[in-house]
């Protein structure tokens, strides 16, 4: 019988060693802006030279924000970048592109945005070991500048301690 740190090794270097798993584009202003509470995984409809233009790192989407409309999900004014070589089926680079979430999940992000007051931000878009495109997003609250201060001020914080803690020990 495999111990529980052999196990884990071997999903660890499972994870590591998985060709297809790769983040294609990253909001890390995101997490400053918002106070995420909750995160969901999602696909996405793409176009064959959208995926092409992925694989090669094309895309942004910090600027982007997804919206229930119509009992749909989509997402907003996000860029992927023309593949040069579909010259003439290429893809429009900021379209609305339209993203797969159940119908529960669907319901609790039209709740939060409708009667709450919630946003949705993309926070990671990446490959997942199937080789597919996926999509987190978070709801989230937008902060005001004392909570960003706030949060900056505990992070520096985090940081001193963790120096303070090597010099000393």
């Amino acid at each position: 019988m495999a111990g529980p740190i052999s196990l884990y090794r071997r999903i660890m270097a499972k994870q590591k060693s998985d060709p297809n798993y790769k983040v294609i584009a990253e909001n890390r202003r995101a997490r400053y802006d918002y106070a995420i509470e909750d995160d969901i995984e999602c696909g996405m409809i793409l176009q064959g030279s959208e995926v092409k233009s992925l694989r090669e790192g094309g895309s942004n989407i910090a600027e982007s924000y997804a919206a229930v409309e119509d009992g749909e999900l989509w997402l907003v004014n996000s860029y992927i970048a023309p593949y040069l070589q579909a010259k003439t089926w290429g893809h429009e680079e900021k379209r609305r592109r339209k993203l797969l979430v159940s119908k529960k999940e669907l319901s609790k992000m039209w709740n939060a945005t409708q009667r709450q007051g919630m946003t949705l931000v993309p926070l990671v878009m990446y490959f997942n070991h199937k080789g597919l495109v996926k999509l987190k997003i978070g709801i989230a609250k937008g902060k005001k500048n004392q909570d960003k201060r706030a949060t900056e001020a505990k992070r520096d914080w985090q940081k001193q301690k963790s120096r303070l803690m090597k010099q000393n020990g």
